[in-house]
């Protein structure tokens, strides 16, 4: 059985960047923090959150991306949408994973570890 990559639909990279522009102005990040999360420089990220430029659903960052918006919905689902919330525990300490999620989020790896951390406590409530 072989897999086939998800096709992807010509407005999804439209879909994705306002998705994201949201998720930074909910949770005050700097176009420097966006562009570090999305591996696109600081001009790049403020061309995305204005909607002069789009995620390239080929590209890397519509892929960091994709995880940035499932680590938004997973924390806004444990934490019963409750923004505020969802900041704090970005920015607090984390023992488990030892740094504050905010900080280890600008690396792919960090970003993956970080969803797959929330998803697994999302997974026992």
């Amino acid at each position: 059985m072989t897999t086939r990559p998800l096709e992807t639909q010509a407005d999804d990279g439209n879909v994705l960047t306002a998705a994201v522009a949201r998720i930074a102005e909910f949770w005050g990040f700097t176009n420097h923090k966006l562009g570090a999360i999305l591996g696109v420089s600081e001009a790049t990220a403020s061309r995305l959150r204005s909607g002069k430029a789009e995620l390239d659903p080929a590209s890397k960052s519509f892929e960091a991306a994709q995880f940035l918006l499932r680590l938004f919905r997973s924390l806004d689902a444990l934490l019963g949408s409750d923004d505020m919330s969802a900041r704090a525990w970005l920015t607090t300490g984390n023992l488990d994973l030892d740094a504050r999620p905010i900080d280890l989020i600008d690396s792919f790896r960090g970003l993956i570890t970080v969803c797959d951390y929330v998803d697994a406590h999302r997974a026992r409530v």
